[in-house]
């Protein structure tokens, strides 16, 4: 379990196994898109790893003959990536609140993420295919009332896969 799981105390940047990752998030298989975050900074940024393996279910149909990772799963893992920088502060809040805050243990912290409002400029350089490593990378912006707009990154090595701006929610009503 990560330090921040643990309780241990947070400084520095923040990583997640995918143990933690589902943990954080509502997403399972096969909608869970990463496999693992690291350089965390708690409402602020973090990097992201997606493994792309032929075993994804979605290559089966797309294409089967050339399979390439969706572009909206790209977006998507990219969001998800977004909703562990976010719920990694409520949980550092909840360390600084104390006991019974909302990212207390046995608490769902995974009810505190939100939802992908927007897309905007997103641009794919790209493709993806199986046995690439997409890195992914997300930069928190200014809050516009109830929404968090983000800058978001993915690559495979050293070549962009695809770049852009999402607005999320910054939490999750019904």
């Amino acid at each position: 379990m990560s330090r921040a799981l643990a309780g241990a105390p947070a400084t520095g940047a923040l990583s997640y196994s995918s143990d933690d990752i589902k943990r954080m998030l509502p997403h399972r298989w096969p909608m869970l898109m990463i496999d693992r975050a690291y350089d965390v900074v708690p409402g602020v940024s973090g990097r992201g790893v997606k493994s792309v393996s032929v075993n994804e279910p979605f290559f089966a149909g797309h294409y089967p003959d050339h399979s390439i990772m969706p572009g909206v799963l790209i977006v998507e893992a990219m969001a998800q990536l977004v909703a562990v920088v976010y719920v990694a502060e409520i949980l550092e809040s909840a360390e600084s609140d104390g006991p019974g805050g909302p990212g207390a243990p046995g608490g769902d912290v995974s009810r505190n993420v939100g939802y992908l409002g927007s897309i905007s400029s997103m641009k794919f350089s790209r493709l993806v295919v199986p046995g690439d490593q997409l890195t992914l990378d997300a930069r928190l912006g200014q809050r516009l009332g109830g929404l968090r707009q983000v800058k978001v990154r993915a690559s495979v090595g050293s070549e962009l896969a695809a770049a852009g701006t999402l607005v999320v929610t910054t939490g999750r009503k019904g």
